[in-house]
């Protein structure tokens, strides 16, 4: 690997995935929809441009050996169109253009959400099948991306791919699922939901970052990774809520005290999905369907497939994660 892209490389994750390119001497390029003037202070050429344009695209990628396609649209609200236009056309104008260009590798940025069909998740692994009942835009536009990536590796091309699916990134510079869990028990706005003993999986972005770059070691070595999806995670779940009291704790936020069913989330997910597409189709209800079975539900994964295949190790334990990001808070 000499020459990488990376759609995206100025977000949370992808930032990481271009530091640790630097650090192996990997030349990498960037694209994304806006400047990223920290990206550039590295010495990292940027590209202002949309993966939806084919031809930009194909510009970009010429004379580029790897691509890490992590730009996305994320978020559990917003309309289908914008979804699929960024996360499905989107991708599929990355992979064409690599063949285009003859680029031999890619490495695609996926989510657990694909495989979550509302029901608890208890160790699982990559034999899951599709959610046939995706409950957000967002999961549902993933899951036909991620399909489209898988099957169009072709040994006869000589171009590979895989997905990497890592849960909950966080992590120092954080900018959503931290910022956001701050935010809303500092103005005291969260309840608790359910029985409070779901289990889940966390995933320390530097870990998450080197998963990428282990996945496109493997598709230029032994290649077994081909065609293959990958869970991503700290190797050992957390209990939700203890984990976000603990948080709190440490950074001088009241505990949450207040505590709803998930029958009653869930009704008021439905309630206000319905309220929004009516009358506030622009603005995120504060309860989902979604988002009510996500803090609920358990939902942890095995990564012993990526440990055979990637020689994947979560390298930061949670411990250490918690105390950098809590480092960057009392700085």
């Amino acid at each position: 690997m000499k020459r990488a892209l990376v759609t995206g490389g100025g977000g949370f994750v992808g930032s990481h995935i271009v530091k640790q390119l630097l650090a192996r001497n990997v030349e990498p390029l960037v694209i994304g929809r806006n400047p990223y003037p920290a990206i550039e202070l590295l010495g990292v050429t940027c590209v202002i441009g949309d993966i939806c344009d084919k031809s930009f695209m194909e510009k970009q990628v010429r004379g580029i050996d790897t691509v890490f396609h992590v730009a996305a649209l994320a978020g559990i609200w917003g309309k289908w169109q914008d979804y699929y236009r960024i996360n499905v056309l989107g991708t599929e104008n990355v992979i064409q253009a690599c063949k285009a260009n003859n680029v031999r590798r890619m490495v695609y940025t996926s989510t657990p959400s694909v495989v979550f069909n509302g029901d608890d998740i208890i160790n699982g692994n990559e034999k899951l099948p599709y959610a046939t009942k995706p409950l957000c835009n967002y999961a549902k536009s993933k899951i036909l991306a991620e399909k489209y990536v898988l099957a169009s590796g072709s040994k006869e091309e000589n171009f590979h791919t895989c997905a990497i699916r890592p849960h909950l990134v966080w992590g120092p510079g954080d900018p959503h699922l931290i910022p956001r869990l701050l935010d809303r028990g500092r103005k005291k706005q969260l309840r608790k939901v359910g029985t409070c003993t779901n289990i889940v999986d966390i995933s320390y972005v530097e870990n998450v970052a080197e998963a990428h770059i282990l996945a496109a070691d493997n598709l230029e070595s032994s290649q077994t990774a081909s065609g293959k999806a990958y869970f991503i995670n700290q190797g050992t779940p957390v209990n939700l809520w203890q984990w976000i009291d603990e948080l709190f704790l440490r950074m001088n936020i009241p505990e949450i005290r207040s505590q709803v069913s998930f029958r009653l989330a869930y009704s008021a997910g439905v309630f206000l999905e319905g309220w929004h597409h009516l009358f506030a189709n622009h603005k995120e209800p504060v309860m989902t369907r979604f988002l009510a079975e996500q803090l609920a539900k358990s939902h942890y994964f095995s990564i012993e497939l990526a440990k055979n295949d990637l020689g994947y190790r979560p390298r930061v334990s949670t411990e250490d994660g918690m105390k950098r990001l809590l480092n960057t808070y009392s700085a």
